[in-house]
């Protein structure tokens, strides 16, 4: 683990932050490296191991299985890449919750469309970049100083969702 001790659970609520702030990011099959495509992650602030998309039945996500998600925040402030495992969601009741106007648009036979499917990304770990290094590092490097040291606390490997 590169971030200081007792910081992870801080950087794991920043990242949670940020994907609510700005839910976009790429997914793709571990079985299928090039299979990046950019999809909108629907959260729930109360299950924090698991992620849900919608998509179709007929997109090659379908088939669901180990995934790999990579994000970047609004600002560029935090950069993540995690990894899990993705399932067809059976839950009415979870479909009714994460349904908007936003997904009906992709769907217009509604939530009865025969190509709707909502994956559930069941979470694993993840590594979390911060780029938010404060004002003084910014400053030593608008001056060219070595500001490595002071990146060393912005980094987290392996830390579970």
């Amino acid at each position: 683990m590169h971030y200081k001790e007792g910081k992870s659970e801080e950087l794991k609520h920043k990242f949670w932050k940020s994907l609510a702030d700005s839910s976009f990011l790429f997914l793709q099959l571990d079985s299928d490296p090039e299979s990046a495509v950019p999809m909108t992650a629907q959260l729930d602030k109360d299950a924090n191991s698991a992620i849900w998309f919608f998509t179709g039945r007929d997109h090659f996500l379908a088939k669901g299985g180990a995934a790999t998600a990579t994000f970047s925040g609004k600002d560029h402030d935090l950069f993540a890449r995690f990894g899990g495992t993705l399932v067809e969601e059976t839950s009415r009741e979870r479909l009714d919750q994460q349904w908007s106007n936003f997904v009906e648009a992709w769907f217009p036979g509604g939530k009865d469309d025969p190509n709707l499917l909502m994956l559930r990304m069941d979470l694993g770990t993840a590594e979390i970049w911060s780029s938010d290094l404060g004002l003084l590092s910014v400053a030593k490097m608008a001056l060219g100083k070595d500001v490595r040291d002071d990146a060393k606390g912005s980094h987290v490997d392996h830390v579970s969702l």
